[in-house]
């Protein structure tokens, strides 16, 4: 079974995703990981890299289809991705597929205790992100209407979340 979890950045996707991975003892993959590791290794914050996949989608390109390749070939896995949901739609992938979401101010601050940004920073972040893809794949990442249960995890522990994504995992499996 392949579970995606995705939301944006600081709605608790990344620790949940993780959470549920040792839970099922299932392989995570982490596009934000991915993300945040090439901005490293060009010397730039995710904010300015952000800025430079806007000007060069192979960033974005490579990431997703290498996560769409490992979609098509395993079982069993978490996928933490922003657009994971949508690629396995468009490729009849089988997955249980959750959006997580948060208020700007609570995602705003789960971000800071992993690397300070402000509000302008985040929103700029979030609108790089949105209009590459919809231009890159045609992809509205606000469109909810794929997912599978989608929270709002402003007053919610990662692992109250946890428990409420494998209730409904079961549900959805039998």
């Amino acid at each position: 079974m392949i579970i995606i979890i995705s939301g944006p950045p600081g709605s608790g996707k990344t620790t949940v995703a993780r959470i549920v991975s040792q839970k099922l003892n299932y392989p995570l993959i982490s596009s934000g990981d991915i993300f945040r590791s090439m901005a490293k290794e060009h010397n730039m914050t995710v904010e300015d890299f952000s800025k430079l996949a806007e000007k060069d989608y192979s960033f974005d390109k490579k990431i997703d289809e290498r996560i769409l390749e490992i979609m098509k070939r395993d079982e069993n896995l978490v996928i933490d991705s922003r657009l994971a949901a949508w690629f396995a739609k468009k490729n009849g992938i089988d997955a249980f597929k959750i959006f997580l979401n948060a208020s700007r101010d609570k995602r705003l601050e789960r971000i800071n205790k992993r690397e300070k940004t402000s509000m302008q920073n985040l929103i700029l972040r979030e609108e790089s992100e949105i209009n590459r893809y919809k231009k890159i794949y045609g992809i509205d990442f606000r469109d909810l209407s794929i997912y599978d249960l989608v929270l709002d995890t402003d007053n919610l522990t990662p692992e109250s979340i946890v428990d409420k994504i494998m209730e409904s995992v079961n549900k959805w499996t039998k």
